[in-house]
Parts: C-alpha cells; structure tokens; sequence
C-alpha cells in the first residue's frame, strides 16, 4: 500500500522538527518542547478528519483494537463475533482483553456477512468487531441494526481502511470505538503507530487512560503526582510517529484519488473476460482501492492465474494463512463459504506512484492470467 511510496521531504522536516526539540515523549516537557505536541496535533487532525469527536494515538493497529475494547469494559469471557477472514491482530486483540472470540463467514465483500453474524449471536455475545478488509467498508446498516437490536457494542477494525466510508460516513466512526493501523503497509504510514476513535467521551477517557497506565493526563498535576484512574498499560505513540502521521494524512486524499484512477483502468481491461466476478463493494465510491480483486470460477482457474501473474512480474496478494486459517487454528469452526472465496480470489495489490506503464504491466498480466483460466 502507498504510504511508504510517498515519504519525501515533508516526512524529513517534521521529524526533524522533533528531534531539535529533543522531546520524542508526548506528554510533559512543556519547556524543552517549546510547546510544540506533535501527538496531540495529529490527533486533533485525524478526529477532524474522520468526522469523530475524538481520537488517541497509540502505538499500533493492533493496540488501538485492545485499547477500544478495554475502554468498553466488557464482562471477562464474553463474545465478540468477528469475521474469520482478517488479520490475526482482530482475534489476539480480543483474547489480550480477555474475551472470547466467535468467528463468522464474510461474503462476496468478503467482509463480515451479516446473516451469519445474526446465526452466531448468543446470550454470552457482548460487543461485535466488523473488519473492513482491504479497503472496502462493511454492510455496516445492517451490521448496526443487528447489533443495536441486541444491545451489544460495536468495535470498527478499519486497520486496512483509512480513508474508507460508507454511504458518506467514514468507517470507524458508527461504533462505540473505530480503530486504525498506520504501519509500514498501510495506505498511510508511520512505521507503526495506530488511533482510536469515538463520539464518547466516557469511552475516549477509559481508552486514554487505559493507554498510559491509568495517568489521567491532568494538565495543573505533575505526571507523577497524578492519581491513577484505572488499570492499564503502555500503548503510547510518540512524537516520532505522530509527526509522520501528520504529514501522511495531508496526503491521503491525493493518494486515494491516484489509487482509484489506476484500479479503474485495471478493471477496466478484465471486464471483457469471461466467467470472473468483481469482489461486491458495498459502496464504490467509498472504497480506497487499495487491491483489485475478482473471483474465477474454480478454485484450479484461481491457482493457475496466480501462477501465471507471477511469472510475469506480477505477484498477487497472499491472503490465506494470517488472515484465515491462523484465525481457525486459535478459534476452531469451519467456514466452507469464505474457504470458497479465498480458494477463488484472485488479488492484486494497487499502488498510487504507478505510472502508465505500470498500470499497462498489471493489467496485460491480469487479462492474460484470465484468459488462461478459460
């Protein structure tokens, strides 16, 4: 994904902007600092921009999931429902918490589908954790209206979808808690580091107490001479992270823009193949395009086209093992539907910085790959 594609001199200025400060802490040395808070800046940006009321930088993706859930306070051993087809972070998060993951289908989005979901509810059901994989939002009405119904709260893992909305609404923020990955591979990047958003100000105090060990973060109190308000631990971002963050944000919605432009040309020379299907996007003008993905019809077309976008350069994603079937080995269950999918998919990752050239190059390799399939 582009983040790491576009770090330039804008990146190099304002981390050395920290480092002449000598404070990569984002809390205290009002002095040193010259009162210049990088974290506290990217935050304000980021709610600003997701549409939030609030935002709290921690140190990744995966922190910011089991920031969300501690800060709801759920009952130990209760069920989360999550989709069996996401990054094994979703699944540990919610273990690190102490509850009990439930593991559901996706569909043709291949995001979580929401009949199975509604199969999988129980009385020890507590929250629901919807992913927006790959850049693509969930069916997230009917997510919601399954879960208000139910009363169970609802944590957004939107780690492989900034930028993302639904229907004009950013994901991440229907919700109690939306959580976000800037890591090296994703559509904006700072190395690591992750943010937790909401519109509660109960949930926003429990995750940023909960992120820096129970500090309640009292501006007229020393740090040491703070009360603690809670049990936590260290989920911090630094200054490092965030100055980055603050630079890579400005960039999103270009990125975003250039992705679209090159994946629409890519499509665009497979719509003539025979016997494929699109991945569904539940709503096309807020996906961010970060993979192109179509369905052959068997799972030998699928292995054969793989096989075949390698040899030509071309190398498709690899979305099995962490994303799926690590997931069963710590859970159990047998999803046969998105077995199908993924046995199907065929996935190409979408970068903003390709030229004509580029794009020209992948979309020969796809077209040729799936003629071969017939």
């Amino acid at each position: 994904m582009p983040g790491r594609e576009l770090y330039g001199e804008e990146e190099i200025r304002e981390v050395v902007d920290v480092l002449r400060r000598k404070v990569l802490f984002r809390y205290g040395f009002d002095r040193e600092r010259q009162g210049i808070f990088k974290t506290a800046e990217f935050e304000r940006a980021f709610a600003a921009f997701a549409g939030s009321r609030y935002a709290l930088g921690v140190s990744s993706g995966s922190a910011a999931l089991k920031v969300a859930l501690e800060a709801l306070n759920l009952p130990r051993g209760g069920e989360v429902v999550a989709p069996c087809f996401t990054f094994v972070a979703t699944i540990e998060a919610i273990q690190e918490a102490g509850l009990t993951p439930v593991l559901c289908e996706v569909d043709a989005s291949l995001n979580m589908d929401p009949s199975d979901l509604a199969r999988r509810i129980t009385r020890k059901t507590v929250a629901v954790m919807p992913v927006h994989m790959m850049g693509n939002a969930c069916r997230m009405d009917e997510i919601m209206a399954i879960a208000r119904e139910r009363n169970l709260k609802v944590v957004e893992d939107a780690c492989q979808a900034t930028g993302v909305s639904f229907r004009g609404k950013k994901a991440g923020t229907f919700g109690d808690a939306g959580c976000f990955s800037f890591d090296y591979v994703k559509v904006m990047t700072t190395g690591e580091g992750g943010m937790v958003v909401t519109d509660s100000e109960e949930v926003y105090r429990q995750a940023d107490w909960y992120h820096d060990h129970g500090h309640p973060h009292q501006p007229d109190l020393a740090r040491g001479k703070e009360p603690r308000k809670r049990s936590g631990f260290n989920y911090r971002m630094s200054e490092l992270q965030a100055a980055l963050g603050i630079v890579q944000l400005r960039k999103l919605t270009e990125v975003i823009r250039r992705q679209k432009e090159n994946k629409k040309a890519i499509k665009a020379a497979l719509r003539t193949l025979p016997g494929i299907s699109f991945r569904v996007l539940p709503d096309e003008d807020g996906e961010i395009a970060t993979f192109l993905t179509f369905f052959a019809p068997k799972k030998a077309q699928a292995e054969a086209a793989r096989a075949r976008m390698a040899e030509m350069g071309v190398p498709p994603a690899v979305l099995d093992y962490w994303h799926f079937q690590a997931n069963i080995e710590s859970c159990g269950g047998s999803f046969p539907a998105t077995k199908d999918l993924l046995d199907r998919m065929v996935t190409v990752e979408i970068q903003a910085a390709m030229d004509a050239a580029q794009v020209e190059k992948v979309s020969s390799a796809l077209v040729r790959a799936g003629k071969e399939m017939a």
